[in-house]
């Protein structure tokens, strides 16, 4: 596909466990849908000008909602959406993650 690098990589996580990772050179990313891991290297690299070491996808799956007392008779999903964690090489680090 062509996408360009801000419609591949949509927004960083930011979680307890994401600004634990990213101490040791490893990114969290949500992703576009149809991304490869190639294709989310490519973006990494050429938005935040680092070097990828290595790139692993997951897919979070839709899960089903009770919804709060009020609303339970309306049970709905979460949306599902796909996350890359982009390992850096060594003595690479993106400053947009060393401020939070």
């Amino acid at each position: 596909m062509n996408r360009t690098p801000h419609e591949t990589i949509l927004r960083p996580v930011i979680s307890e466990k994401s600004i634990l990772q990213s101490q040791t050179g490893t990114y969290t990313f949500a992703v576009h849908a149809d991304a490869s891991k190639i294709e989310i290297a490519a973006a990494i690299a050429s938005l935040f000008t680092v070097k990828v070491k290595e790139v692993n996808v997951l897919t979070t799956k839709a899960k089903e909602t009770r919804g709060t007392l009020a609303r339970s008779r309306f049970p709905g999903k979460t949306t599902p959406w796909r996350k890359a964690m982009v390992t850096l090489a060594p003595g690479e680090k993106i400053q947009f993650f060393e401020g939070v």
